[in-house]
């Protein structure tokens, strides 16, 4: 599908995801690069505008990451964020320096010009510094756009060229306006009509799969979580009975999972095609019985579940395409986009397994964020509670049990896990955390129910609030909200006595358990 597009060139910031989605948000598509991104590959995209995004190295170092000047010779708007900003000045005969004072957070910030970088913009907003060098003197063409009392060049342009640099970070929620900003620049400056929208994602997705897959037979594991599930109503939609969907039941779910999974997608659902459920809650017990290292866990559970699945793929005889949920951040974290270091190894990110014979894999969420495949669920009827399903590991509830895994442990788990999610849903959705769950510790401690000593365990619930799960809140939750959960589950939960609260962040903490 041909989208107007904005190309963000990272230059190692940690923002070039944010920076992306903001882009999305205003209806028009975006990807990241590298810098070290040939710029004949850049310009056969043929973007409508450019964003340089921030990094931790100074514009003034011979060894810090630069840019071919032919692009700013293109014609195309650029819009330089913090280092980029840096970046576009040292290049281009500004003077770039170690500032006499460093800025970094909430910060007043004066906007000197009726640019249309910030056209419907207060004079005064509060912005998001974080920045050691700054721009001393812009370059030759540039006229200041804003300033605070420490930085004298807060934003700077040359509309003649279509050059654009700002030193603080509109892309942040800290930053007021800054939303306004992005949307300024792909719309009042690019020229952008804001075609990238979810309903015609998904019609121009389900035609492209239809000529793709042709008459070919298409095989999805599906685990029930938001990405697996919006990729296999997309291609039920284009292929119906070709796509056959493998739902694995490895008894490390949450409660009434199974159920509400094949009730969308099994007989008598939604979609007409092939569904398989497979109950491998006794083989991956066996597999599990007296492991209690995290990482050990994890690769018994990802090594099982790739059985389990070749297992049924042979069943099925001669199958043409796999189908994964790989979503856009899978793709950046893995190293496969932007200049970011590999965060984590995604399992759906780099090719087909060696193991079972497929022509080619089938992506269709490849280019999406998670709010964004969100969106498509909707459009396509999904409904919300799979759609809105929060975040869940691939090991499931094995690394929401401390230490080893048995069939009674997650029962329990299973049910204090539901107790604290009705809770918590009571509250109005603004309020509700970005992710809450509860994990069972393996500590057990003296109680007393009745007039008996118990010694039984402690659940432990966590509730935070993030942007992008890479550092994490802890969520202020009325207190009546917590009570009630507790008194829920030492009540209604067998072999549990005591309810523990998490209250830390991420980091030092880590949102799951293991």
């Amino acid at each position: 599908m041909q989208q107007e597009t904005i190309i963000v060139l990272d230059f190692g910031g940690q923002y070039n995801q944010l920076i992306a989605r903001r882009v999305r948000e205003c209806n028009v598509y975006c990807e990241i690069y590298s810098y070290r991104t040939p710029l004949e590959k850049i310009k056969a995209k043929n973007p409508k505008g450019i964003i340089f995004t921030g990094g931790p190295n100074s514009a003034y170092l011979p060894e810090s990451p630069t840019i071919d000047p032919a692009i700013y010779g293109w014609g195309i708007p650029i819009l330089g964020i913090c280092y980029g900003s840096q970046l576009m000045m040292h290049m281009l005969g500004g003077k770039v320096c170690k500032a006499p004072e460093r800025e970094y957070g909430k910060t007043l910030v004066d906007f000197d010009s009726a640019t249309p970088l910030f056209a419907g913009i207060p004079a005064q907003n509060t912005c998001w510094m974080s920045h050691n060098d700054y721009i001393a003197q812009p370059a030759p063409g540039f006229a200041i756009t804003a300033h605070t009392p420490n930085c004298p060049v807060a934003a700077a342009e040359d509309a003649a060229r279509g050059l654009y640099a700002i030193q603080f970070h509109p892309e942040v929620l800290h930053t007021q306006n800054g939303t306004q900003m992005l949307h300024n620049f792909v719309y009042n400056i690019c020229g952008c009509a804001g075609t990238w929208k979810m309903d015609s994602f998904v019609e121009h997705t389900v035609e492209e799969l239809r000529e793709k897959i042709g008459g070919g037979k298409v095989l999805c594991a599906l685990s029930g979580g938001v990405d697996s599930s919006v990729c296999a109503a997309l291609l039920a939609k284009a292929v119906g009975k070709q796509l056959t969907c493998v739902f694995v039941d490895h008894g490390l779910l949450r409660k009434n999972e199974r159920e509400q999974v094949c009730a969308v997608f099994g007989e008598g659902g939604s979609f007409d095609i092939n569904f398989i459920c497979v109950d491998a809650r006794d083989r991956f017990y066996n597999k599990l019985k007296e492991q209690s290292a995290p990482e050990t866990k994890r690769k018994i559970i990802g090594e099982e579940f790739i059985r389990v699945f070749e297992d049924e793929a042979k069943k099925l005889g001669a199958v043409d395409y796999l189908a994964q949920g790989t979503i856009y951040p899978d793709v950046v974290e893995s190293g496969l986009g932007g200049e970011s270091a590999v965060i984590k190894s995604h399992h759906n990110v780099g090719g087909l397994p060696d193991t079972v014979d497929f022509k080619a894999l089938v992506e269709p969420l490849r280019d999406l964020f998670k709010d964004e495949v969100r969106q498509a669920g909707r459009e396509l009827g999904l409904p919300e509670y799979l759609v809105a399903r929060q975040p869940f590991p691939g090991p499931g509830l094995a690394i929401r049990i401390i230490g080893d895994v048995t069939p009674e442990k997650v029962a329990i788990v299973q049910e204090a896990d539901a107790i604290w999610r009705e809770e918590v849903d009571k509250l109005p959705v603004a309020e509700r955390p970005s992710q809450y769950f509860a994990a069972l510790t393996n500590m057990q401690s003296v109680g007393v129910m009745g007039d008996e000593r118990t010694y039984d365990y402690a659940i432990a619930l966590r509730a935070v609030t993030t942007t992008d799960f890479m550092t994490a809140e802890i969520t202020p939750l009325p207190q009546a909200t917590i009570l009630a959960a507790a008194s829920r589950i030492v009540n209604e939960v067998k072999n549990i006595n005591r309810v523990l609260f998490d209250y830390t962040t991420k980091p030092p903490a880590t949102i799951e358990f293991e």
